[in-house]
């Protein structure tokens, strides 16, 4: 077997292959050092008798001749240096996520170096009640930088749905973005040309488009800020942005936990909003709804939606109570497990299903899904 084969047998491999390939040098050695320095702390290895190679996080080697540990640092400036941007951003990913590396979002030196995504935002939301005054700034960077993107991508797709849709009914105002092709074709068969092979058009045919605006209606979002819903509070927040003045529509944004807290005067700032958002605690969501309750001004125009993984540390009795009254008095109730762009919720199935029970629609939604269920609702 060749040399390049044996060294990439010892890079899947891993140290305890090295007796049979032999070391590994130069680039390679260095792609082998940064991994072990992450993957190396998985404590399945220890189980399995894995030796761990010198300057790994826990090699008690001090002395002699062997390898620096790395710093975390010294650890970024490496991948950013060996690893291909798709790499990169699945070891950092793992870095703050799989082993909770919290210096990657706290140490400034890390944070001047670190390339914001939402990996990093969510880390930020979860360790910035550790953070200096300086480090905060710094992390404010990528709160900045993340919420502009989402921003960017989530507003066109967000109010597209209150721009109205395509109807069927004729319209006499002529604008491209209306031209009925099917109508115009069957409507000018008369003036196909078989000898030219070309069809003229004497009479184009467009559609009309509905409005969604009727009268004003009311979007209550109350956020679950536990640390399980960290990207639902982000995409919470991005929505609420986005929905802010359109229209026919006031939007509120609370938090809960065991306490309430109203954010919607930050509505307009959603990076000064999620750097207000404290993320952890117990979930007390049958307090959260009475609240919500108490901001409804006309319930058959108002929509509440619960975002939660409705783990209920408070009253389930209670909320399921004030639920129904909600439904009841004419209001849709929303009880959205996850709000984000995956739409994937763990959430705690019992509780959810007796909130269905009595009349609360309950599932997952993305941003645009949000906003199409309530330009629906408006547009009625």
């Amino acid at each position: 077997m060749s040399t390049p084969d044996l060294e990439r047998w010892r890079l899947i491999l891993g140290a305890p292959a090295q007796a049979c390939t032999g070391p590994l040098g130069g680039a390679d050695a260095e792609r082998d050092a940064a991994l072990d320095w992450l993957y190396g702390r998985d404590p399945d290895l220890a189980e399995r008798g894995v030796r761990r190679g010198p300057g790994s996080p826990d090699d008690d080697r001090t002395a002699g001749d062997e390898p620096s540990r790395l710093t975390t640092v010294d650890w970024l400036d490496a991948v950013h240096r060996l690893f291909p941007k798709e790499t990169i951003e699945r070891l950092e990913r793992d870095a703050v996520e799989r082993y909770e590396i919290l210096d990657v979002v706290t140490d400034p030196t890390v944070l001047a170096r670190i390339e914001p995504d939402r990996t990093l935002l969510r880390a930020v939301l979860r360790t910035k009640h550790l953070m200096d005054p300086e480090v905060l700034a710094l992390a404010r960077r990528i709160v900045e930088a993340v919420v502009r993107e989402l921003l960017e991508r989530l507003a066109t797709e967000i109010r597209q749905a209150f721009h109205g849709a395509r109807s069927r009914r004729p319209s006499r105002l002529k604008n491209s973005r209306n031209f009925d092709f099917h109508r115009t074709i069957r409507a000018n068969l008369a003036h196909y040309r078989p000898d030219e092979r070309r069809l003229y058009i004497e009479e184009p045919r467009f559609v009309a488009r509905t409005r969604r605006h009727v009268e004003r209606w009311q979007l209550i979002l109350l956020v679950d800020q536990s640390g399980s819903m960290v990207g639902s509070v982000i995409h919470s927040a991005v929505t609420a942005a986005c929905l802010w003045g359109l229209p026919g529509l006031t939007t509120h944004l609370v938090a809960f936990d065991t306490s309430v807290v109203d954010l919607t005067s930050d509505v307009t700032d959603p990076v000064e909003l999620l750097m207000k958002v404290q993320l952890g605690g117990g979930t007390n969501i049958a307090r959260a709804v009475a609240y919500g309750a108490g901001l409804v001004d006309n319930p058959r125009r108002a929509i509440v939606a619960v975002v939660s993984d409705f783990f209920e540390s408070g009253d389930p009795y209670r909320l399921v109570r004030e639920v129904r009254r909600l439904v009841q008095q004419g209001t849709h109730v929303l009880g959205l497990a996850a709000l984000d762009e995956d739409a994937e919720p763990a959430y705690d199935r019992e509780v959810a299903q007796r909130l269905a029970d009595v009349g609360a629609h309950v599932g997952a939604m993305t941003p645009g899904q949000l906003a199409e269920f309530v330009a629906e609702r408006i547009g009625r």
